[in-house]
């Protein structure tokens, strides 16, 4: 998730370093974000891809065929893969690129304020008019192109997967505690209450990574008032003060006192998180699509392998959002570098974007397109299937990480603040007094 970090030393090292890359340079184009079938000859060199993936993840896989594949009939041609998988480093590399006006042809990044900013220099092609060019456009699922949109709805970014998030549960220590999957996201702290009096941890929380305690702030503003709040929020057209932030800074203090979430959960890292669950020590686990590989399939523990399964995010009284709406993220978007964009960049990009629906679902992953079969692998239980067919019905409203969404001084202080709400060192009025006095310091609203 997005967290800008204090220029250091390295920071310095980073600009040097973006001066000598020369596979950045590429071939000038026009710089004007809607040209993008530039005229001119397709000459085979050497692109760059700036990305914060995992290296041996399923879309740099896919992506590397891909490009193989397209050499083979570009002689000179390759894909320079410049990879950074931790997303704090990343962040820090990619804005001093930007800064030194040195981003490689393609690069990776979410819809947040700093590249609204590039895309608002020209900097960024216009990535609806190159799908629809291309003829790509109506095979996107509208969840996962949405995703990619800044608020006005423009779209710069293109999505490479498509993520569903569930509630994962046990049944079993459901049953142990006489409950039942709740309702409502109102229902969770007395759900929490009956496990713990059941000897049970209710939720596995991966806190020293402060996202996944930020996508619960996120749930009842959704709701509430629909994915605009983050948007108004982040604008200064909105407070946490306001029904929507109220109600959720609320509810996070009541699942705190409530015992939601492990003992420690601040210190518990990804891994740990997990492991609470899939050993059957905790009852419900909030993870994405992601995880089907570890949740659903053999390699999950045959002891709650059988009580394994998944609801979706609870509604509230009066929800403006449908219950099939939620957090379906389509991962960091790939956007393409304006001034460097040339015959050859579009040529490619028309092949790779044809070619990898096809691919990237050959690995059991779901596409952000919907004219590809997912590939159910063999040692699949029968969740996997289930949730490859929930991407067919999610509804086009997604629940966005506000990660992703507020400047990183609000959320780097949110993220500390969250933490306090839930162990209770703080209260709600007292957390919604230093959020808004945040908003007020940091936003360009």
């Amino acid at each position: 998730m997005p967290i800008t970090i204090p220029k250091t030393a390295l920071g310095a090292a980073l600009t040097a370093a973006a001066l000598a890359l020369t596979s950045c340079s590429g071939t000038a184009g026009s710089a004007d974000p809607t040209d993008i079938d530039p005229e001119g000859k397709i000459e085979a060199r050497e692109i760059s891809w700036l990305l914060s993936r995992p290296a041996d993840g399923g879309v740099i896989t896919a992506m590397e065929q891909i490009a193989e594949e397209y050499a083979k009939d570009h002689p000179g041609f390759s894909l320079n893969l410049i990879t950074t998988p931790d997303r704090p480093s990343y962040i820090q590399k990619y804005e001093t690129l930007a800064a030194a006006n040195k981003l490689p042809e393609l690069f990776d990044t979410d819809a947040t304020p700093f590249a609204q900013k590039l895309a608002d220099q020209g900097r960024m092609l216009d990535v609806d008019l190159l799908l629809k060019d291309l003829g790509l456009a109506d095979d996107y699922r509208e969840a996962a192109l949405n995703y990619q949109r800044f608020d006005d709805g423009e779209l710069y970014m293109v999505p490479f997967e498509f993520q569903l998030e569930f509630f994962w549960y046990n049944s079993a220590l459901l049953e142990r505690a006489n409950v039942e999957i709740p309702k409502t996201l109102g229902d969770f702290p007395q759900l929490c209450k009956d496990l713990r009096a059941a000897g049970v941890t209710p939720i596995a929380l991966d806190g020293q990574d402060q996202w996944p305690l930020e996508r619960y702030l996120a749930y009842y503003p959704f709701r509430m008032a629909g994915p605009e709040y983050v948007q108004d929020l982040k604008n200064g057209e909105a407070k946490f003060a306001d029904p929507a932030g109220r109600a959720a800074a609320e509810w996070l203090y009541e699942l705190g006192r409530a015992g939601c979430f492990q003992e420690d959960f601040s210190s518990t890292g990804y891994a740990d998180a997990q492991g609470l669950f899939t050993s059957g020590k905790a009852a419900i686990y909030n993870i994405g699509t992601w995880e089907l590989a570890n949740l659903a399939t053999d390699a999950l523990d045959p002891a709650v392998r059988e009580s394994v399964d998944y609801f979706t995010l609870p509604t509230v009284d009066g929800a403006v959002t449908d219950d099939n709406a939620y957090v379906t993220p389509s991962g960091i978007g790939m956007a393409v570098n304006a001034q460097t964009y040339d015959p050859l960049v579009r040529d490619f990009l028309a092949y790779a974007l044809e070619r990898y629906p096809e691919v990237y679902a050959a690995t059991g992953a779901l596409s952000p397109t919907t004219n590809v079969e997912t590939s159910i692998p063999d040692n699949a239980t029968e969740l996997y299937a289930k949730a490859v067919k929930q991407a067919d019905e999610v509804g086009a409203d997604s629940a966005m990480p506000w990660d992703t969404q507020l400047d990183p001084a609000t959320n780097t202080r949110l993220q500390q603040e969250l933490t306090l709400l839930v162990q209770g060192d703080i209260e709600p009025d007292e957390f919604i007094e230093t959020m808004d006095a945040a908003l007020a310091e940091n936003s360009d609203g």
